[in-house]
């Protein structure tokens, strides 16, 4: 027997991914309420239950894919055999990935609308914020590494921008991983 608490989960779930799908496929204006629901095979009321508003959804789907994400990146940094290595596969990773179809849309496109930047900011702060201060053989002070880590997540998320909106999204995501690697590389000698 199924328990109240597996089938709200259940109706979530089915909620959250059809959301997902819709708001990758067609963007967040694009989407309704009614969609999602038709989508998720509930009533519309079951969504607003849920959910107080499509703001609120479109929330819960940037966190899952931003997480999705970061443990994507994580995992391909992790076979890198050195830290400069893992940092240019880290990057090539993310920059490839978030301007792909499957991303795009919801991380970049509509994230910043939708969220507002202030909240935009924080919740990639909350994932990547930790993958942007790599450590370097020179040790700088504190405070000018944590200029450094806002300078190369600066320099990330304008390629990132540039790539999603490029015909040629792979080979930009290469050419911007290399000139990153190319300018942080003294650092690691």
């Amino acid at each position: 027997m199924t328990s109240q608490a597996q089938r709200r989960a259940d109706t979530i779930a089915s909620i959250v991914r059809a959301a997902r799908e819709l708001f990758t496929a067609h963007g967040f204006a694009a989407t309704s309420i009614d969609d999602i629901a038709g989508l998720a095979s509930v009533a519309k009321g079951a969504v607003y239950h849920h959910f107080e508003s499509k703001e609120q959804i479109f929330q819960r789907v940037f966190e899952q894919m931003t997480g999705t994400l970061a443990a994507e990146v994580a995992a391909t940094a992790a076979a890198g055999k050195t830290t400069l290595d893992r940092f240019r596969l880290g990057t090539l990773k993310y920059l490839t990935s978030i301007a792909g179809n499957k991303f795009r849309q919801v991380l970049l496109i509509d994230g910043p609308a939708v969220l507002g930047w202030e909240k935009w900011r924080e919740i990639d702060a909350r994932y990547f914020g930790g993958a942007m201060k790599p450590p370097m053989k020179s040790t700088p002070q504190a405070r000018e590494m944590a200029s450094i880590g806002h300078l190369i997540a600066g320099a990330v998320s304008e390629a990132a921008l540039v790539c999603a909106t490029s015909d040629h999204r792979v080979r930009d995501a290469r050419d911007f991983t290399a000139a990153l690697i190319k300018m942080l590389a003294p650092f690691f000698r």
